[in-house]
């Protein structure tokens, strides 16, 4: 019996050591610390019943789980000093980023613990005080950020005893003293502008170009002379780039002749009616870049690598202070820079602005909408977007995150990979489409009308969502549908009566946009619920170029009692659906009446359409908040325009 025994024990205790690997637990304890104690602005999903390793935002592991490897928490609004003894706990820790945040105080003496640190990423927070005095104790860095604090005192000399340094940035501080001699080989990416530094640049740094030490008072006298760059300031990298091409102007020491004479003037009159040209390309140039910004690929198609950087958009100098504002709950680890250097795409022109796809590091995709013609300035901006923001319902595309300054103003939402219903109903008509079926489009119905109805009883039951049509409607991972573009009517510029009409969603009493009422998202839902039926555009033409407004000609159809010519054609395949067809026409001719006032409620209307077929087993108020919402499917990217490290 006693043997029979052991392979219990031996089991529980091999259960026990790989339960206790599965893990990190001492690195868990000391994060969880480090949150507790440092108050931050954006939740954080962490907590002791989830495992870190895979779930935890920002939080890389190693290939067992055994350790923790990298911390990346960009812009999360930390705010205060770093606690000690929390981070300088993972002493396997290699990547450590904590940039954009408000982390204040002195650099923390405990993170000399973290002997494997390799990348170090500080920069746009409020430290203060001088830099560690011996950064050899990490002999493994490779990049060191922390640019854009208020570090003081002298640049030490132990940085030159990082043999793998490979990026220096501390650019932006209050540090002061001569420029050390840094016989560091590898050193590739260098920045020391904007400080107090003084004296002349050492030899061994004199291979870089004089921007990344301007803003100090320091010597060039011993520069070979450097051609300046032709761009904008605004357009300089982060990280200054080593000029390997400075060019040394030789000249001889004899007298120059006539004819040698003659020809430099003629040729330095010929050069200065280039430069003049020029000068006059890049002025035009620049007015014409104000009218419209380059940023998120300007207006045309997919971007390649690194077309994308942050300056691009936004003046780094204009809106520095402006920050990403993430809402509760958004557990994404970027912040405006890492948005603004991503790999992105144009996926549509709507009313109110572009949309694009905006593939992150760490291949999260989002979708950036860039509004035009805001109509609002910032503090009734930010109301609107709390309340847009503040909507939490299945079938209502969730707004994550808003980004506003003078110049720009950017929301941003989930990727849904299947697209919008416009895309999928109109799109690839052929023989290789695949038809959207009865009861798709019948869940897509309920669930768009359920998020209308819920919309509809924000802000005291006056929200107006003011811009629905088949574009701004996605599919969820149920195949419901799910509104988007909510409450941007009411902060936009008016479009003109006849845009707005030409549009075909209209409703016939909307003169201005930003005054749009319920009644007028109850005729466009309307509309919507008639494309889903005909196959057809709002506004669309025959074969003959007659251009036909799909409301006007469903009625004169019905009114001719032709009701089965009103029915996509790729409908008619699906038996013992026609009622179920009739009864949905009957619910969309009462949304698109003329009169506002004889339109049904929304919440009527979703009742209406739940009673054509119940599709889904459970029981759902449209105003109700699901426990666990259906999340969007996201598209896995694969091309990053930025440094995984970061």
């Amino acid at each position: 019996m006693k043997g029979v025994g052991v392979f219990p024990w031996i089991f529980l205790v091999g259960f026990v050591f790989l339960r206790g690997k599965s893990d990190p637990l001492e690195d868990k304890q000391a994060l969880l610390d480090f949150m507790t104690k440092l108050p931050h602005s954006r939740p954080l999903n962490w907590n002791e019943t989830s495992p870190v390793c895979g779930h935890w935002t920002g939080i890389t592991c190693s290939d067992d789980k055994s350790r923790v490897l990298a911390v990346r928490l960009p812009g999360v609004g930390f705010d205060g000093p770093i606690p000690p003894n929390t981070l300088s706990r993972l002493t396997s820790l290699q990547i450590l980023s904590l940039r954009s945040n408000r982390i204040n105080g002195q650099f923390p003496s405990d993170l000399s613990n973290l002997k494997n640190l390799s990348f170090l990423y500080l920069q746009f927070n409020n430290f203060s005080g001088p830099l560690p005095w011996d950064f050899s104790v990490w002999k493994n860095l490779t990049i060191v950020n922390l640019s854009n604090n208020h570090f003081n005192g002298t640049i030490p000399l132990s940085l030159s005893n990082l043999t793998l340094l490979a990026g220096l940035n501390l650019a932006s501080n209050s540090l002061s003293g001569q420029i050390p001699d840094l016989q560091l080989s590898k050193l590739q990416q260098l920045n020391l502008s904007n400080n107090f530094l003084s004296g002349s640049v050492p030899k061994s740094l004199q291979r870089f170009p004089e921007s990344v030490f301007r803003g100090n008072n320091v010597s060039f006298s011993s520069f070979a002379p450097e051609f300046p760059p032709v761009v904008s300031p605004s357009s300089e990298p982060f990280f200054m780039p080593t000029n390997g091409s400075n060019i040394s102007a030789k000249v001889g020491s004899g007298k120059l002749g006539e004819t040698a004479l003659l020809g430099i003037i003629v040729a330095g009159a010929v050069l200065g009616l280039v430069a003049f040209a020029f000068l006059m390309l890049v002025c035009f140039s620049g007015k014409k870049r104000k009218d419209g910004l380059g940023g998120l690929g300007g207006l045309s198609g997919k971007l390649n690598k690194g077309d994308m950087s942050p300056e691009k958009m936004i003046s780094r100098s204009q809106d520095a202070n402006n920050r990403l504002v993430f809402f509760e709950g958004c557990n994404y680890a970027f912040d405006l820079e890492d948005l603004l250097r991503a790999s992105a795409e144009v996926l549509g022109k709507g009313t109110f602005g572009t949309a694009y796809k905006a593939i992150l590091e760490d291949a999260a995709t989002v979708v950036v909408k860039r509004l035009k013609d805001v109509n609002v300035g910032k503090r009734e901006f930010e109301q609107q977007m709390e309340l847009v923001g503040s909507i939490r319902h299945e079938n209502v595309v969730e707004l994550k995150a808003y980004y506003y300054s003078k110049e720009e103003k950017l929301m941003l939402y989930d990727y849904y990979s299947q697209g919008s219903v416009s895309a999928i109903l109109h799109g690839k008509r052929g023989e290789d489409r695949v038809p959207l079926d009865w009861d798709t489009r019948l869940k897509i119905a309920i669930g768009a009308a359920r998020g209308i109805a819920r919309i509809h009883t924000e802000n005291g039951g006056k929200l107006v969502h003011g811009n629905i049509k088949a574009s701004n409607i996605f599919l969820n991972s149920r195949q419901f549908g799910c509104v988007s573009d909510v409450g941007l009517a009411s902060i936009m510029s008016s479009l003109a009566p006849p845009i707005s009409r030409a549009a075909g969603y209209r409703a016939p009493e909307v003169t201005d946009t930003r005054k749009a009422a319920q009644p007028s998202d109850i005729y466009s839902f309307g509309v919507v619920l008639l494309e889903l039926l005909t196959g057809k555009s709002p506004i669309h033409t025959t074969a003959g170029d007659e251009i036909i407004h799909l409301v006007r000609w469903v009625h004169s159809v019905v009114r001719e009692e032709w009701t089965d010519e009103v029915f996509d054609i790729e409908l008619m395949r699906y038996p013992n659906i026609e009622e179920e067809m009739v009864e949905m026409l009957q619910i969309a001719m009462a949304c698109v009446v003329r009169m506002p006032d004889q339109r049904p409620k929304m919440s009527d209307v979703v009742k209406m359409i739940e009673n054509v077929r119940r599709i889904d087993n459970e029981p759902q108020s449209y105003t109700g908040i699901k426990a666990e919402s259906s999340k969007p499917q996201p598209a896995v990217g694969t091309d990053f325009s930025t440094s995984p490290n970061e």
